[in-house]
């Protein structure tokens, strides 16, 4: 279909009307410091909402700014982040952290323009804290938004992201980013969902755990937390053939997440 700028302002209508009656009450949406909306987009990362609330105010009250972070240890920092999973974007955070303060003079902002130079930050989540933190002319599209536009403009599933950008960038009321994007998040989770739409997201992340690597590097990590462990000790622990533990051992070596030290594993500090 054809996107007039009629569509559009009744886009904008609709969608801000439902926020304004259905929106959410999150803690990130309450505060525009960068430090903090860039926690809340790494722990948002294939985790659900709710298990994030939980963590941020436990995170925010344990390192309630950047500098504060970046002096924190590696393993205090994994044992914080035991259970929301994905424990690499645990150990890429505590590293942005060390190279905003180092490079950036603690400017999170700054260094998020720069993300490319900085492990774990992308283009979105450095459009996503530039939006909510600075409320910048930006757009950004996660899996909500792209099947809010797809739908609402009847566009194809295939249509790539730059076409996708280029729509959204057409839809963003200037000056209001910040309450634009909380508006069209909240509207694809509550109400324009998958289920009712159809429409199956351009990556499908694994729901299932147990047995899983991930449920293997989540022990061995919790084990690490505590003490270092030789192959053998790990292998009686893990309940999996040895070749197997070898390979998720060795990426994460590769990942210096863990390291050997005479024959011994351990966190990589």
């Amino acid at each position: 279909m054809k996107i007039t700028n009629r569509h559009i302002r009744n886009f904008r209508t609709k969608v801000f009307a439902f926020y304004k009656t259905q929106g959410r009450d999150l803690p990130w949406r309450k505060t525009t410091d960068p430090y903090k909306i860039l926690i809340s987009e790494f722990m948002l990362q294939q985790t659900q909402v709710s298990r994030v609330i939980e963590y941020f105010g436990k995170w925010i009250k344990l390192w309630p700014t950047i500098n504060h972070l970046a002096r924190a240890t590696r393993s205090e920092v994994l044992m914080a982040w035991m259970g929301l999973g994905y424990n690499t974007r645990a150990v890429n955070l505590h590293r942005a952290a060390k190279i905003i303060i180092k490079d950036y003079d603690s400017n999170v902002l700054e260094a998020v323009e720069c993300y490319k130079e900085i492990a774990g930050i992308g283009e979105y989540t450095s459009r996503a804290v530039r939006i909510f933190a600075a409320n910048a002319d930006l757009v950004t599209v996660d899996t909500n938004i792209r099947r809010i536009l797809i739908h609402e403009f009847r566009l194809s599933e295939d249509i790539s992201g730059g076409a996708l950008l280029s729509i959204a960038e057409r839809c963003l009321p200037k000056g209001r980013s910040r309450k634009w994007h909380n508006a069209l998040m909240d509207y694809g989770a509550l109400y324009l969902t998958g289920t009712k739409t159809g429409i199956r997201p351009k990556t499908q992340q694994s729901t299932f755990f147990k047995g899983s690597d991930r449920q293997i590097r989540a022990h061995i990590l919790r084990t690490l937390l505590l003490q270092t462990s030789s192959l053998s000790e790990l292998y009686n622990t893990c309940s999996v053939e040895e070749k197997r533990l070898l390979r998720i051992l060795d990426k994460m070596v590769h990942e210096q997440l863990i390291a050997i030290r005479n024959k011994r594993y351990q966190l990589k500090e």
